[in-house]
């Protein structure tokens, strides 16, 4: 079959490698409808992300039918259209009780940890409580959006906003930093919660434009002094709530920077930094509340699918770009490099219903 392999930093090839098959009874093998190319996967492109082993078939996002399950799985038949969260789970363990199915004490990361979705198919294990069977109401493209980007961004906004009350709510002031795809996701998961004042930054003008059709006041940093601009919406103060959607030092320290004292700062970015850009001094001296972490997209899942189905949001939108497999490495350097008004690649397989 075809699959997305890394072949070295700053470079992926498509390749043809064998078909994966059932290896533990807890297996499901689906055959893939969409798999996305999230940020994420670029700290693998540029050899930050340690553990990742060269020729891996990459992605942790995907969809697509059921083509064969094992003997224990329950829940899900050949043939079931499912969504993944990107990480496996087994349902039981500590982690998985606590609702953290992120940090499950069996969980794989696909495209790291397993093989990942940007191939035409893809071994999911413990396929029972890491699928998600799809209604005929969720489309395919948001099907592959609900097992990472949607509820990352809906995790983020929780993160930020699960402290504050709901009269505090309309005046409270958010910042989105990094109107990516999660990014723009915490937008909307802001909105659900019930925030009124939501402004987003970014650099490229076609993201901001999208964060203004979900509800946000867009705000160039290239044209605004970020600090003084938010004093001055909020008579000096800064921001509440910082939702940073970047993965850098920079962003970070942009968030802190523009953060009120006894704000709160909502890290959902991927970061490979060891260290932060801002003192234990610093953030003793400003009240700094920080949450961060890995989103646990399946614990997620379920409780999004109705907000799909209203169809109040049309989260596509943000897809910009599709490819088939073949033309990986392009989609890679379009993403990485920001060209072409890229703001999310999907892959489409030539098996696919949706090529």
């Amino acid at each position: 079959m075809e699959a997305v392999t890394l072949q070295k930093d700053f470079e992926v090839a498509t390749k043809t490698v064998p078909k994966p098959s059932i290896l533990e009874p807890t297996d499901a093998l689906v055959q893939v409808h969409l798999a996305g190319l999230c940020g994420s996967d670029l700290h693998i492109y540029r050899g930050d992300q340690v553990g990742c082993t060269f020729k891996n078939v990459l992605g942790h996002e995907f969809m697509g039918r059921v083509v064969e399950v094992g003997s224990e799985v329950t829940g899900f038949a050949v043939n079931d259209r499912v969504a993944s969260a990107f990480t496996t789970s087994c349902g039981k363990c500590f982690y998985c009780q606590k609702g953290l199915t992120c940090r499950c004490e069996k969980g794989q990361l696909f495209g790291w940890h397993v093989d990942g979705g940007q191939a035409e198919y893809v071994r999911v294990p413990l396929a029972s409580s890491t699928l998600l069977k799809l209604p005929e109401t969720i489309t395919d493209e948001e099907g592959l959006l609900i097992g990472d980007v949607f509820p990352t961004g809906f995790f983020c906004a929780h993160n930020g906003l699960s402290g504050v009350s709901q009269e505090e709510l309309a005046e409270t002031v958010v910042v989105v930093i990094g109107c990516g795809p999660v990014g723009l996701m915490s937008i909307i998961g802001a909105k659900e919660s019930g925030a009124a004042r939501i402004y987003a930054i970014d650099s490229v003008p076609e993201r901001l434009e999208i964060a203004r059709e979900l509800g946000a006041e867009p705000v160039s940093p290239e044209e605004k002094d970020l600090v003084a601009f938010f004093g001055q919406k909020t008579s000096g103060r800064g921001a509440d709530v910082v939702f940073e959607a970047v993965g850098n030092p920079s962003a970070l320290k942009t968030a802190f920077d523009i953060m009120r004292p006894g704000g709160i700062i909502s890290s959902i970015g991927v970061h490979t930094s060891k260290s932060f850009p801002f003192s234990p001094a610093d953030g003793y001296n400003k009240n700094v509340t920080y949450k961060s972490g890995r989103c646990p997209a399946r614990a997620m899942m379920e409780k999004l699918v109705p907000i799909l189905e209203k169809k109040k949001y049309n989260i596509s939108k943000i897809i910009s770009h599709r490819f088939p497999l073949k033309d990986a490495a392009r989609a890679y350097h379009l993403f990485d490099k920001k060209l072409e008004n890229c703001t999310k690649v999907v892959f489409v397989p030539s098996h696919s219903p949706d090529s």
